[in-house]
């Protein structure tokens, strides 16, 4: 597996999990949360796309 694929799935769930930590509990971080998985959202795709042919 791509080690970027997987930083991001990480960082992805990590932001869900403080996402919902952040539904019952009002702690000063929890924006990060939807921050955090927009970026490893973003970072998941990247690492997952296939490169074009022109990449050597």
């Amino acid at each position: 597996m791509n080690r970027l694929f997987v930083a991001g799935v990480v960082l992805t769930l990590v932001g869900i999990v403080g996402y919902a930590i952040g539904t019952s509990v009002a702690y000063l971080g929890r924006s990060a949360s939807v921050t955090a998985v927009m970026v490893g959202l973003t970072v998941a795709a990247v690492g997952h796309a296939t490169p074009t042919e022109d990449t050597p």
